[in-house]
C-alpha cells in the first residue's frame, strides 16, 4: 500500500502512526491533523482520502513515519509527464468537452492532480503519430540549412501547442523541460534522424545551438515558455529501435553546451540547461553497442560537470531504465552546487500481463523508485513519459510497444487512468513547486537520502 501523508510538524522530530495515533493528553494543545491519501495495488482505493490522523512526538508500537523539519534538502520544481506527439494525437481526437475534462484531470490543481511540469520533445521521438519522423528544419537528403531559413514549429501548432496552452491556463505554475531526440539530419553523420553522430564541426555545433535557441524563442512566442533544456535525449543510446536518436559523446555534448550557453543566456535567461538526460547507470546495451576502441563513458555526467561547459549547466537529468536512484545522491555529493532533475520513466507491461498485473507492478515500482526514491535522492522533479496513449499503448513510430501512460483513451472515447496517474498524482496534487523536502523515514528506513 502506498500512502501519501501531509501535515505540518511542530517539533524537530515527530512520529506519525499511519494506522492511527494516540490522542493528545488533555493538558497539551491538539496535535496538527495529517491528511491520509491512499492508492492500493489492487485499485480498490485510488487517491482516496481516509480519515485524518495526528502528529505526536515520541516512539510508537505502530508502523510509523518520522519527519524532521530541522533537516532540509532540495527545493521541488514540479511533477508530470510528456505531451508527446502521440499524446497530443489521442487527446486531440476527443470531442472538445471530453478533451477539456481529460486535461482538467491532469492539470487542474483542484479538480485533478495538478501536474506542474511537462517534458516536451524537440521534434520527433518514438511516440510520434505521423508516419515520418521530423525536426523543425528538415531539408532533402544531401542539402543543408546553416542559416536555419526553413525553421518552423508549424507541426506543433496543429495539436501540441494548443494542449500546452490549455494546460498552462489550468495550472499557471506549469514548467516546461524541452529535449531533442535528434538534431536535423543534415547536422549528422549518415544524414538520418535514426542513429548517427553529430558532425564534429564547429559550424555544426554553432548551427545546432542556434536551432535550439530558435525553438525556445518560438515556443515562448507561442505562449509556452521553456524553463529547462537538455541537448540530447539518452546520448549513449547508440542503437535506438527505429526512432530518432544520436550517439553524442560527453566531449561533443560539452561542445554543444559551450556553443549554446552564451546564446541562450542572452536570448532566454529563464531557460536553464541540463546535462546528460540518461539513466542512473549506463545501460548494458549502451556499453555493448559502443564502437570498438571507444570509451563507453560510464562516468558521463561526472565528465560534464568536471568540464569547462559546467558553468552553463544548472545540473543533471536522469532516467530510470538502468541503475537505481542512489546514483543521484552520489553525483550530488561530488557536485553539491548543481541540481538534479528526474526527467523520464515509463510504466510498462509484459506480453502476457493482465491489466491488474500492469497496474500493481507499475504502481509499486514507481512509488518506491520515483515517488520516494528519486525525490529522496535529490531530484527536484519527477517526470514520467507519455501523458496519454490509446488502448494499444500507441500510436508510436518505432521504440517502445509496451509503454503505458497516465491516461488511456479508448476506442469508444472513454478515458481511464493508469498507475502512473496515481504515482505522479501523489506528488503533484500535494507538493507545490517551491516546496522544500525535509527529512523523513519510510517505515523505519533512515531519515536521510536513502530510498
Amino acid at each position: 500500500m502506498y500512502r501519501r501523508v501531509l501535515g505540518a510538524a511542530t517539533a524537530a522530530a515527530l512520529t506519525l502512526g499511519l494506522a492511527g495515533a494516540a490522542p493528545a493528553p488533555p493538558h497539551r494543545p491538539a496535535a496538527p491533523g495529517v491528511e491520509v491519501w491512499v492508492t492500493t495495488p489492487d485499485g480498490t482505493e485510488l487517491l482516496h482520502q481516509r480519515p485524518s490522523v495526528a502528529f505526536h512526538p515520541g516512539a510508537s508500537t505502530r508502523t510509523t513515519v518520522t519527519v524532521d523539519p530541522g533537516q532540509t534538502f532540495q527545493r521541488m520544481d514540479g511533477f508530470g509527464a510528456s505531451v508527446t506527439d502521440s499524446s497530443a494525437a489521442v487527446l486531440s481526437a476527443l470531442p472538445p468537452a471530453d478533451r477539456d475534462a481529460a486535461l482538467r484531470r491532469l492539470f487542474d490543481p483542484a479538480e485533478g492532480i495538478g501536474i506542474s511540469m511537462v517534458r516536451q520533445p524537440v521534434g520527433s521521438s518514438d511516440f510520434t503519430a505521423a508516419a515520418a519522423h521530423y525536426t523543425y528544419d528538415d531539408v532533402p537528403a544531401g542539402q543543408s540549412d546553416f542559416a536555419l531559413s526553413r525553421f518552423s514549429i508549424a507541426h506543433d501548432e496543429q495539436q501540441i501547442l494548443p494542449l500546452l496552452r490549455r494546460a498552462r491556463s489550468l495550472n499557471p505554475e506549469l514548467k516546461v523541460v524541452a529535449t531533442p531526440w535528434s538534431p536535423p539530419a543534415w547536422m549528422k553523420t549518415g544524414d538520418s534522424l535514426l542513429e548517427g553522430k553529430l558532425k564534429d564541426d564547429p559550424a555544426v555545433y554553432d548551427a545546432y545551438a542556434r536551432y535550439l535557441v530558435k525553438f525556445v524563442q518560438a515556443y515562448a512566442a507561442a505562449g509556452v515558455p521553456v524553463d529547462y533544456l537538455t541537448v540530447q535525449n539518452e546520448p549513449q543510446n547508440r542503437k535506438p529501435n527505429a526512432y530518432p536518436g544520436t550517439d553524442l559523446t560527453a566531449e561533443q555534448e560539452e561542445k554543444v553546451v559551450e556553443a549554446l550557453g552564451p546564446l541562450l543566456a542572452k536570448a532566454s535567461p529563464r531557460t536553464k540547461i541540463l546535462g546528460y538526460d540518461h539513466n542512473w547507470a549506463t545501460h548494458p546495451d549502451d556499453v555493448r553497442n559502443t564502437p570498438p576502441g571507444e570509451d563507453p563513458e560510464t562516468d558521463y555526467p561526472y565528465r560534464l560537470l568536471d568540464s569547462d561547459a559546467a558553468k552553463w549547466l544548472a545540473g543533471t537529468a536522469y532516467h530510470c531504465y538502468a541503475g537505481d536512484p542512489s546514483a543521484q545522491s552520489a553525483l550530488h555529493e561530488a557536485h553539491p552546487d548543481k541540481g538534479i532533475w528526474f526527467t523520464e520513466c515509463s510504466g510498462s507491461h509484459g506480453p502476457d500481463d493482465t491489466a491488474a498485473q500492469t497496474f500493481r507492478g507499475t504502481l509499486t515500482w514507481h512509488a518506491r523508485n520515483l515517488t520516494v526514491g528519486a525525490t529522496r535522492n535529490w531530484a527536484k522533479s519527477v517526470l514520467n513519459w507519455n501523458i496519454a496513449l490509446d488502448e494499444h499503448d500507441g500510436p508510436h513510430n518505432g521504440g517502445c510497444g509496451t509503454c503505458t501512460a497516465l491516461l488511456t483513451v479508448h476506442g469508444d472515447g472513454g478515458v481511464s487512468t493508469g498507475a502512473e496517474y496515481y504515482t505522479i498524482g501523489h506528488l503533484s496534487k500535494f507538493v507545490r513547486p517551491g516546496a522544500v523536502r525535509i527529512a523523513s523515514t519510510s517505515f523505519g528506513t533512515p531519515a536521510g537520502t536513502g530510498s
